[in-house]
């Protein structure tokens, strides 16, 4: 859509306008803050183009105008600025991510409750498994005359291990034997495949032989499990109804039944082409979405995983800020899983 400049810079400020102050946005106000010496007539017919083109709409009880869905578009991909993060933020974020020394969850879960609290939006944090994943190869390794380590790769390349202990000796060729038919029977299956699998082996295994057989597949099927899972935190629900667009409980209800702590991870939007991913109104397929916003980041965990984080809020967000914000987060989250470095930051807001 081509837009003479001084339309982008009335609708940039309208935006700007309602994001801070959530009201319909009128000529006067305009006037003062594009700075142009331009009639509030002027400025009146420039709004009526916008409003005709879709950009805006007029609130039947208000002269003012406030953006719409496509407007909010335009200004995403056309009108916004770049976010410059202060160093007080960075360091928050930093502190919440030195939380991987410790574990994962305790990393998603305060990292969504960081950038909630910096946005004053609800947050959400997930990590997301990959949807297929099989057994490449197992290895049992003798470690005394009644304990051997059962070693398994999948198809990712992800190593696990666990060390067995058996009531009972067990000798370096029944070992032997053992692996010999995991290997040829239970590798390259996915996990809805493996149950049925070890119940036609204990057709023909001995009960001792099952037993030991049941105990290394268990553990390979704990394996898999939890590369596929996907685990959500939320944060900050709290704040919905501190926006005027939410003060209504009736209003708010859907949404927050949408974002609840029991939620199917599966509902939340996952960014697909891009590391992240904004999505406007009507843009988002959820019926509880369809009157918000939804920002979303995607980073690297490592073992064939990925985490997202986002926010979700009324059309009118801060889209620059957030965008910066989550950009940071989840570019820390990669590095840090990565390689155990936190991102380089602090560079004040021009």
């Amino acid at each position: 859509m081509d837009l003479t400049e001084r339309k982008k810079r009335i609708l940039r400020a309208i935006i700007e306008s309602y994001i801070q102050s959530a009201e319909p946005v009128g000529s006067k106000a305009i006037a003062q803050a594009i700075g142009m010496s331009v009639s509030s007539a002027t400025i009146r017919n420039e709004m009526a183009d916008l409003e005709s083109l879709g950009l805006l709409e007029k609130p039947h009880t208000s002269a003012g105008r406030i953006p719409s869905s496509k407007g909010y578009r335009f200004y995403v991909n056309e009108l916004m600025e770049e976010h410059k993060l202060s160093l007080q933020e960075t360091q928050r974020m930093n502190e919440a991510l030195r939380l991987k020394i410790q574990e994962l969850d305790r990393v998603l879960d305060q990292a969504g409750r960081v950038v909630s609290q910096l946005t004053n939006y609800p947050a959400f944090a997930l990590t997301s498994g990959m949807s297929r994943v099989t057994i490449r190869r197992f290895d049992l390794l003798m470690v005394e005359h009644n304990a051997f380590i059962i070693v398994v790769m999948t198809d990712t390349n992800v190593v696990r291990n666990r060390l067995i202990r058996l009531p009972s000796d067990l000798t370096e060729a029944q070992l032997q034997m053992l692996n010999t038919l995991l290997n040829a029977t239970f590798t390259g299956l996915p996990l809805n495949e493996i149950t049925p699998e070890l119940m036609r082996v204990a057709q023909h295994a001995a009960g001792e032989a099952y037993g030991l057989i049941s105990l290394v597949v268990s553990f390979a099927m704990e394996v898999l499990e939890s590369l596929e899972q996907r685990t959500v935190h939320t944060s900050g629900l709290a704040h919905l109804l501190e926006l005027p667009e939410y003060r209504s409980l009736e209003r708010a209800q859907p949404l927050l039944s949408y974002l609840s702590e029991d939620a199917d991870p599966g509902r939340f939007p996952v960014p697909q082409d891009s590391p992240m991913n904004i999505l406007i109104g009507p843009e988002n397929v959820a019926d509880a979405l369809k009157n918000t916003s939804v920002v979303v980041a995607s980073y690297d965990i490592g073992d064939g995983m990925r985490g997202v984080i986002g926010v979700v809020g009324p059309t009118r967000m801060d889209y620059a800020k957030i965008t910066a914000r989550l950009s940071y987060l989840a570019e820390g989250l990669s590095r840090l899983f990565g390689q155990g470095e936190l991102p380089e930051g602090g560079n004040e807001k021009k």
